[in-house]
């Protein structure tokens, strides 16, 4: 029974690591979302800033999580491309799903500690932010830039803190920029130039950012929590597909979302029986 729980727990953490690192690279979708609804934000916060403390609670999770968003990050940057030559609405259906299939886990942690009046007002004010810049970066936005050394720091900057803080959607922000596709071929054809200049940037946003964040966090749960549910719905709002090329892509893609929903909602079965250690 303990093996077979061992393996339940492997292939979870594999699973939410393997798509927050795909989320940390697809257009419009945050992979800091993607760890508060899969439930192991808040442990990876620990870890960064409290390792002593938190490693010997955690550390179990972190090969099967950390080789699943490195196979995660390399697979979607490697077959981006071309998935997006073929359907992007297909793809981003595919996370429409996995995102609406936790939200009623994402809203339970968020009522933990009851539902408040300025719980609701951060909700819709975090909702009502999100969608507009969103939507700004998406349709009224767009200031393409030259690539150089100082604009891959900043890319790795936005990475960073799309890990650290849930919503920012960091590849969104780099197509209005015009540098999401140089750092996408970076990735892809593993420059180290470039990416010596990428995580640099990456390990100093998450090391800043990660203690305020935190304390955020535990000090002020309902409110926080209840502004990333806005958040969440907002930026899964504003991804929605709204052109496709024919009946097929439209039976697809509903597939997919159907899909989607149907792995968060088995994800959270086994959060489930990990819990409960059966």
């Amino acid at each position: 029974m303990q093996r077979t729980f061992s393996w339940i727990r492997i292939l979870r953490d594999f699973l939410c690591g393997f798509l927050i690192g795909g989320g940390a690279i697809l257009p419009g979708v945050s992979g800091g979302v993607l760890a508060v609804v899969f439930g192991i934000y808040q442990p990876c916060m620990e870890m960064l800033i409290s390792p002593r403390k938190a490693l010997p609670k955690y550390w179990r999770m972190l090969p099967a999580l950390g080789l699943g968003m490195g196979m995660g990050f390399l697979l979607f940057a490697r077959g981006l491309s071309v998935l997006f030559a073929l359907s992007d609405a297909v793809a981003v259906w595919l996370f429409i799903g996995l995102i609406l299939g936790t939200v009623p886990q994402l809203f339970r942690e968020a009522g933990r500690e009851g539902r408040s009046c300025g719980a609701w007002m951060a909700l819709a004010g975090c909702f009502f932010v999100m969608f507009t810049v969103l939507w700004l970066v998406g349709h009224g936005v767009s200031r393409h830039v030259t690539p150089g050394f100082g604009w891959y720091v900043f890319s790795g900057v936005l990475f960073g803190m799309g890990t650290i803080i849930p919503g920012m959607t960091t590849s969104s922000v780099l197509m209005a920029l015009g540098l999401y596709e140089p750092v996408l071929n970076a990735m892809t054809e593993l420059n180290i130039p470039i990416l010596a200049a990428i995580v640099p940037g990456v390990v100093l946003s998450v090391l800043l950012m990660a203690r305020f964040v935190n304390w955020l966090f535990r000090r002020y749960h309902a409110l926080a929590f209840h502004g990333i549910l806005g958040v969440v719905l907002a930026s899964t709002l504003v991804i929605v597909p709204v052109s496709y090329e024919g009946l097929a892509e439209i039976l697809i893609s509903t597939v997919c979302c159907v899909g989607g929903f149907g792995i968060a909602r088995l994800m959270d079965r086994l959060d489930d029986r990990i819990q409960s250690g059966s």
